[in-house]
Protein backbone atom coordinates (compact mmCIF):
# COMPACT_ATOMS: atom_id res chain seq x y z
CA UNK A 1 0.00 0.00 0.00
CA UNK A 2 1.36 3.48 -1.08
CA UNK A 3 1.92 5.85 1.63
CA UNK A 4 -0.07 8.96 1.53
CA UNK A 5 2.87 12.09 0.36
CA UNK A 6 2.71 15.05 2.73
CA UNK A 7 2.80 18.68 1.55
CA UNK A 8 2.20 22.05 2.45
CA UNK A 9 1.63 24.93 0.46
CA UNK A 10 3.64 28.55 0.12
CA UNK A 11 2.37 31.72 1.96
CA UNK A 12 -0.65 31.81 3.92
CA UNK A 13 -2.74 28.92 2.13
CA UNK A 14 -4.26 26.01 4.27
CA UNK A 15 -2.03 23.18 4.86
CA UNK A 16 -3.81 20.34 3.35
CA UNK A 17 -2.55 17.71 5.87
CA UNK A 18 -2.60 19.42 9.34
CA UNK A 19 -0.56 16.75 10.67
CA UNK A 20 2.19 18.54 9.50
CA UNK A 21 4.69 19.58 11.66
CA UNK A 22 6.95 22.85 11.75
CA UNK A 23 10.15 20.77 10.43
CA UNK A 24 8.11 20.81 7.11
CA UNK A 25 10.38 22.33 4.14
CA UNK A 26 8.23 25.51 2.70
CA UNK A 27 10.52 27.55 0.22
CA UNK A 28 10.57 31.14 0.70
CA UNK A 29 10.46 32.92 -2.53
CA UNK A 30 12.71 36.25 -2.45
CA UNK A 31 10.97 39.59 -4.00
CA UNK A 32 12.04 39.96 -7.49
CA UNK A 33 15.32 42.30 -8.11
CA UNK A 34 15.05 45.42 -9.88
CA UNK A 35 16.44 45.84 -13.46
CA UNK A 36 19.21 48.38 -11.55
CA UNK A 37 20.01 45.97 -8.82
CA UNK A 38 20.37 43.04 -11.78
CA UNK A 39 22.42 45.08 -14.07
CA UNK A 40 24.86 46.52 -11.50
CA UNK A 41 23.44 49.91 -12.62
CA UNK A 42 21.20 52.79 -11.99
CA UNK A 43 19.41 55.10 -14.86
CA UNK A 44 20.71 58.68 -15.12
CA UNK A 45 18.07 60.60 -12.95
CA UNK A 46 17.31 57.62 -11.17
CA UNK A 47 18.78 59.10 -7.89
CA UNK A 48 17.16 62.57 -8.36
CA UNK A 49 13.39 63.00 -7.62
CA UNK A 50 10.71 63.26 -10.45
CA UNK A 51 10.12 66.86 -10.05
CA UNK A 52 14.52 67.56 -9.97
CA UNK A 53 14.22 65.50 -12.88
CA UNK A 54 11.57 67.43 -14.77
CA UNK A 55 13.06 70.43 -13.69
CA UNK A 56 16.47 69.71 -15.17
CA UNK A 57 14.91 68.35 -18.01
CA UNK A 58 12.92 71.27 -19.12
CA UNK A 59 15.64 73.47 -18.31
CA UNK A 60 17.95 71.26 -20.49
CA UNK A 61 15.10 72.22 -23.50
CA UNK A 62 14.94 75.59 -22.91
CA UNK A 63 18.94 75.88 -23.31
CA UNK A 64 19.19 73.48 -26.31
CA UNK A 65 16.52 75.37 -28.17
CA UNK A 66 17.53 78.71 -27.36
CA UNK A 67 21.47 77.57 -27.86
CA UNK A 68 21.13 76.68 -31.40
CA UNK A 69 19.01 79.72 -32.89
CA UNK A 70 21.99 81.93 -31.32
CA UNK A 71 24.54 79.77 -32.81
CA UNK A 72 23.07 79.64 -36.15
CA UNK A 73 22.85 82.87 -36.08
CA UNK A 74 26.27 83.34 -34.74
CA UNK A 75 27.56 81.60 -37.91
CA UNK A 76 25.35 83.09 -40.67
CA UNK A 77 25.49 86.34 -39.65
CA UNK A 78 28.68 87.79 -37.53
CA UNK A 79 31.38 84.96 -38.37
CA UNK A 80 30.98 84.69 -41.50
CA UNK A 81 29.86 81.11 -42.72
CA UNK A 82 27.33 82.13 -45.18
CA UNK A 83 26.38 78.76 -46.18
CA UNK A 84 23.15 77.65 -44.47
CA UNK A 85 21.78 74.50 -46.82
CA UNK A 86 25.66 72.74 -45.78
CA UNK A 87 25.34 73.82 -42.12
CA UNK A 88 21.50 71.92 -42.38
CA UNK A 89 23.66 69.23 -43.89
CA UNK A 90 25.92 68.72 -40.86
CA UNK A 91 22.73 69.01 -38.63
CA UNK A 92 20.88 66.16 -40.27
CA UNK A 93 24.42 63.95 -40.09
CA UNK A 94 24.46 64.88 -36.80
CA UNK A 95 20.96 63.82 -36.07
CA UNK A 96 21.76 60.54 -37.85
CA UNK A 97 25.05 59.62 -35.94
CA UNK A 98 23.55 60.30 -32.13
CA UNK A 99 20.29 58.46 -33.30
CA UNK A 100 21.99 55.86 -34.05
CA UNK A 101 24.04 55.51 -30.99
CA UNK A 102 20.59 56.39 -28.31
CA UNK A 103 18.86 53.71 -29.97
CA UNK A 104 21.46 50.95 -30.66
CA UNK A 105 23.14 51.13 -27.77
CA UNK A 106 21.71 53.12 -24.94
CA UNK A 107 18.08 51.88 -25.79
CA UNK A 108 16.45 55.43 -25.22
CA UNK A 109 13.03 53.74 -27.20
CA UNK A 110 12.90 50.39 -29.15
CA UNK A 111 13.92 50.04 -32.07
CA UNK A 112 11.54 50.08 -35.41
CA UNK A 113 12.04 49.17 -38.85
CA UNK A 114 10.77 50.67 -41.91
CA UNK A 115 8.14 47.58 -43.06
CA UNK A 116 7.91 48.03 -47.01
CA UNK A 117 8.41 50.38 -49.76
CA UNK A 118 5.04 52.46 -49.50
CA UNK A 119 6.18 53.48 -46.00
CA UNK A 120 9.39 54.50 -47.15
CA UNK A 121 8.40 56.75 -49.63
CA UNK A 122 5.92 58.26 -47.20
CA UNK A 123 8.39 59.48 -44.64
CA UNK A 124 10.88 60.15 -47.69
CA UNK A 125 7.95 63.08 -48.40
CA UNK A 126 8.04 64.07 -45.05
CA UNK A 127 11.68 64.46 -45.10
CA UNK A 128 11.82 66.65 -48.38
CA UNK A 129 9.35 69.08 -46.62
CA UNK A 130 11.26 68.70 -43.27
CA UNK A 131 14.69 69.72 -45.53
CA UNK A 132 12.69 72.84 -47.31
CA UNK A 133 11.80 73.96 -43.70
CA UNK A 134 14.58 73.84 -41.55
CA UNK A 135 16.65 74.96 -44.59
CA UNK A 136 14.43 78.86 -45.10
CA UNK A 137 14.50 78.86 -40.96
CA UNK A 138 18.45 78.56 -41.46
CA UNK A 139 18.86 80.87 -44.09
CA UNK A 140 16.25 83.48 -42.91
CA UNK A 141 18.48 83.85 -39.99
CA UNK A 142 21.29 85.41 -42.25
CA UNK A 143 18.82 87.88 -43.15
CA UNK A 144 16.47 88.56 -40.12
CA UNK A 145 17.27 89.09 -36.19
CA UNK A 146 16.37 85.71 -33.77
CA UNK A 147 13.95 88.19 -32.22
CA UNK A 148 11.47 88.79 -35.26
CA UNK A 149 12.26 85.28 -36.48
CA UNK A 150 10.56 83.75 -33.65
CA UNK A 151 7.62 86.32 -33.77
CA UNK A 152 6.99 84.71 -37.25
CA UNK A 153 7.68 81.22 -36.31
CA UNK A 154 4.79 81.26 -33.57
CA UNK A 155 2.44 81.83 -36.23
CA UNK A 156 2.33 78.33 -36.96
CA UNK A 157 -0.97 77.10 -35.85
CA UNK A 158 -2.31 79.50 -38.34
CA UNK A 159 -0.70 78.08 -41.47
CA UNK A 160 -1.89 74.37 -39.42
CA UNK A 161 -5.48 75.48 -39.61
CA UNK A 162 -4.66 76.54 -43.32
CA UNK A 163 -3.30 73.32 -44.81
CA UNK A 164 -5.55 71.20 -42.31
CA UNK A 165 -8.56 72.70 -43.86
CA UNK A 166 -6.91 72.19 -47.71
CA UNK A 167 -5.57 68.77 -47.45
CA UNK A 168 -8.44 66.83 -44.98
CA UNK A 169 -11.27 69.94 -45.05
CA UNK A 170 -10.76 69.56 -41.52
CA UNK A 171 -13.22 72.68 -40.07
CA UNK A 172 -12.15 74.01 -35.77
CA UNK A 173 -14.70 75.38 -34.16
CA UNK A 174 -15.41 79.29 -34.50
CA UNK A 175 -13.19 79.96 -31.19
CA UNK A 176 -10.47 78.45 -32.48
CA UNK A 177 -10.53 80.88 -35.81
CA UNK A 178 -11.31 83.75 -33.88
CA UNK A 179 -7.81 82.90 -31.68
CA UNK A 180 -6.22 83.36 -34.71
CA UNK A 181 -6.66 87.08 -34.85
CA UNK A 182 -4.60 88.19 -32.30
CA UNK A 183 -1.65 86.04 -34.25
CA UNK A 184 -2.13 87.42 -37.53
CA UNK A 185 -2.46 90.84 -35.91
CA UNK A 186 0.31 91.05 -33.48
CA UNK A 187 2.73 89.65 -36.73
CA UNK A 188 1.40 92.24 -39.22
CA UNK A 189 2.20 94.77 -36.07
CA UNK A 190 5.47 93.35 -35.47
CA UNK A 191 6.51 93.40 -39.49
CA UNK A 192 5.51 97.14 -40.12
CA UNK A 193 7.89 97.95 -37.29
CA UNK A 194 11.03 95.64 -37.69
CA UNK A 195 13.93 97.92 -37.78
CA UNK A 196 16.35 95.37 -39.79
CA UNK A 197 13.14 93.92 -42.09
CA UNK A 198 14.50 92.24 -45.10
CA UNK A 199 12.14 91.04 -47.67
CA UNK A 200 14.03 87.66 -48.44
CA UNK A 201 14.42 87.22 -45.05
CA UNK A 202 10.46 87.37 -43.99
CA UNK A 203 9.75 85.35 -47.18
CA UNK A 204 12.03 82.47 -46.57
CA UNK A 205 11.11 82.75 -42.65
CA UNK A 206 7.67 82.51 -44.07
CA UNK A 207 8.35 79.23 -46.03
CA UNK A 208 9.75 77.59 -42.82
CA UNK A 209 6.93 78.49 -40.71
CA UNK A 210 4.62 77.03 -43.17
CA UNK A 211 6.68 73.95 -43.84
CA UNK A 212 6.45 73.14 -40.47
CA UNK A 213 2.73 73.40 -40.48
CA UNK A 214 2.63 70.98 -43.44
CA UNK A 215 4.82 68.79 -42.40
CA UNK A 216 2.62 68.09 -39.27
CA UNK A 217 -0.40 67.91 -41.16
CA UNK A 218 1.01 65.56 -43.83
CA UNK A 219 2.80 63.30 -41.10
CA UNK A 220 -0.99 63.07 -39.41
CA UNK A 221 -2.24 61.40 -43.04
CA UNK A 222 0.46 59.48 -44.05
CA UNK A 223 1.41 57.36 -40.98
CA UNK A 224 -2.07 57.12 -39.67
CA UNK A 225 -1.70 53.12 -40.12
CA UNK A 226 -0.90 52.27 -36.98
CA UNK A 227 1.95 49.43 -37.86
CA UNK A 228 3.72 52.42 -40.05
CA UNK A 229 3.59 54.58 -37.17
CA UNK A 230 6.86 55.24 -36.17
CA UNK A 231 8.25 56.82 -32.66
CA UNK A 232 9.65 60.62 -32.54
CA UNK A 233 13.51 59.37 -32.07
CA UNK A 234 12.98 56.56 -34.81
CA UNK A 235 11.29 58.72 -37.29
CA UNK A 236 14.70 61.34 -36.90
CA UNK A 237 16.97 57.48 -37.35
CA UNK A 238 15.33 57.48 -40.59
CA UNK A 239 14.72 60.97 -41.67
CA UNK A 240 18.46 62.95 -40.99
CA UNK A 241 20.19 60.68 -43.15
CA UNK A 242 17.53 60.91 -45.74
CA UNK A 243 17.78 64.81 -45.45
CA UNK A 244 21.55 64.90 -45.89
CA UNK A 245 21.26 62.96 -49.04
CA UNK A 246 18.64 65.64 -50.52
CA UNK A 247 20.44 68.70 -49.30
CA UNK A 248 24.52 67.64 -50.66
CA UNK A 249 23.47 68.22 -54.64
CA UNK A 250 21.88 71.81 -53.15
CA UNK A 251 24.70 72.61 -51.10
CA UNK A 252 27.22 71.54 -53.99
CA UNK A 253 24.98 73.18 -56.24
CA UNK A 254 24.84 76.88 -54.82
CA UNK A 255 27.44 77.17 -52.29
CA UNK A 256 30.24 75.10 -54.30
CA UNK A 257 32.36 72.86 -51.97
CA UNK A 258 32.16 74.03 -48.71
CA UNK A 259 33.72 70.75 -46.97
CA UNK A 260 36.85 72.07 -48.75
CA UNK A 261 36.34 75.85 -48.22
CA UNK A 262 36.00 74.71 -43.99
CA UNK A 263 38.99 72.73 -44.32
CA UNK A 264 40.59 75.28 -45.49
CA UNK A 265 39.29 78.47 -42.97
CA UNK A 266 40.19 75.60 -40.47
CA UNK A 267 43.74 75.50 -40.84
CA UNK A 268 44.18 79.08 -39.49
CA UNK A 269 41.13 79.50 -37.16
CA UNK A 270 40.47 76.31 -35.65
CA UNK A 271 38.09 77.88 -33.70
CA UNK A 272 35.33 76.87 -36.35
CA UNK A 273 35.87 73.25 -36.31
CA UNK A 274 34.48 73.70 -32.22
CA UNK A 275 31.33 76.07 -33.37
CA UNK A 276 30.43 73.56 -36.35
CA UNK A 277 30.90 70.14 -33.59
CA UNK A 278 28.91 72.32 -31.47
CA UNK A 279 26.15 73.27 -33.56
CA UNK A 280 25.80 70.32 -34.49
CA UNK A 281 25.66 68.71 -31.29
CA UNK A 282 22.81 70.95 -29.88
CA UNK A 283 20.60 70.39 -33.10
CA UNK A 284 20.50 66.69 -32.00
CA UNK A 285 19.80 67.66 -28.15
CA UNK A 286 16.85 69.87 -29.28
CA UNK A 287 15.53 66.40 -30.88
CA UNK A 288 16.31 64.83 -27.25
CA UNK A 289 15.09 67.28 -25.39
CA UNK A 290 11.94 67.45 -27.08
CA UNK A 291 10.96 63.85 -26.80
CA UNK A 292 12.07 63.52 -22.83
CA UNK A 293 9.55 66.70 -22.20
CA UNK A 294 7.43 64.99 -23.79
CA UNK A 295 7.96 61.68 -22.10
CA UNK A 296 8.06 63.57 -18.01
CA UNK A 297 5.22 65.89 -19.22
CA UNK A 298 2.79 65.91 -21.82
CA UNK A 299 2.65 67.33 -25.78
CA UNK A 300 0.24 70.05 -24.04
CA UNK A 301 3.10 71.01 -22.35
CA UNK A 302 5.93 71.06 -24.98
CA UNK A 303 3.48 72.98 -26.56
CA UNK A 304 3.06 75.59 -24.11
CA UNK A 305 6.89 76.26 -23.54
CA UNK A 306 6.82 76.46 -27.39
CA UNK A 307 5.48 79.45 -26.54
CA UNK A 308 7.87 80.14 -23.84
CA UNK A 309 10.62 79.61 -25.51
CA UNK A 310 9.88 81.87 -28.44
CA UNK A 311 9.77 84.99 -25.95
CA UNK A 312 12.98 83.80 -24.14
CA UNK A 313 14.48 83.64 -27.27
CA UNK A 314 13.92 86.61 -28.32
CA UNK A 315 15.06 88.71 -25.21
CA UNK A 316 18.13 86.75 -25.30
CA UNK A 317 19.22 87.44 -28.62
CA UNK A 318 18.05 91.10 -27.67
CA UNK A 319 20.80 91.19 -25.01
CA UNK A 320 23.24 89.20 -26.94
CA UNK A 321 23.55 90.71 -30.55
CA UNK A 322 22.36 94.12 -29.66
CA UNK A 323 19.63 94.12 -32.83
CA UNK A 324 17.35 97.27 -32.33
CA UNK A 325 13.99 96.75 -31.26
CA UNK A 326 10.17 99.14 -31.06
CA UNK A 327 7.81 99.23 -28.59
CA UNK A 328 5.33 98.58 -31.07
CA UNK A 329 7.46 95.22 -32.19
CA UNK A 330 7.48 94.17 -28.82
CA UNK A 331 3.41 94.91 -28.73
CA UNK A 332 3.15 92.78 -31.79
CA UNK A 333 4.99 89.80 -30.75
CA UNK A 334 3.43 90.09 -27.26
CA UNK A 335 -0.31 89.96 -29.24
CA UNK A 336 0.90 87.05 -31.32
CA UNK A 337 1.81 84.94 -28.31
CA UNK A 338 -1.33 85.71 -26.52
CA UNK A 339 -3.09 84.58 -29.32
CA UNK A 340 -1.24 81.55 -29.53
CA UNK A 341 -2.14 81.01 -25.98
CA UNK A 342 -5.49 81.77 -26.70
CA UNK A 343 -5.67 79.16 -29.71
CA UNK A 344 -4.10 76.05 -27.32
CA UNK A 345 -6.96 76.91 -25.08
CA UNK A 346 -9.44 77.03 -27.92
CA UNK A 347 -8.29 73.79 -28.98
CA UNK A 348 -8.16 71.75 -25.98
CA UNK A 349 -11.64 72.79 -25.04
CA UNK A 350 -12.82 72.08 -28.57
CA UNK A 351 -11.31 68.61 -28.10
CA UNK A 352 -13.12 68.02 -24.48
CA UNK A 353 -16.48 69.02 -25.88
CA UNK A 354 -16.13 66.44 -28.74
CA UNK A 355 -15.88 63.59 -26.48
Amino acid sequence: MVEAQKWTRRMNNPRLDTAATADDHVLDIPTNPTAEVRNGIYTFGSHLTPNLLTALIIASWFTSNTGVLLLNKYLLSFYGYRYPIFLTMLHMLSCASYSYIAINFLEIVPKQHILSKKQFFKIFALCAIFCFSVVCGNTSLRYIPVSFNQAIGATTPFFTAIFAFIITCKKESVKVYFALLPVVFGIVLATNSEPLFNLFGFLVCIGSTAGRALKSVVQGILLTNEAEKLHSMNLLLYIAPMAALILLPFSLYNEGNVARITLEKARTDSFIILLLIGNATVAYLVNLTNFLVTKHTSALTLQVLGNAKAALAAFVSVMVFRNPVTMTGVTGFAVTIMGIVLYSEAKKRSKITTF
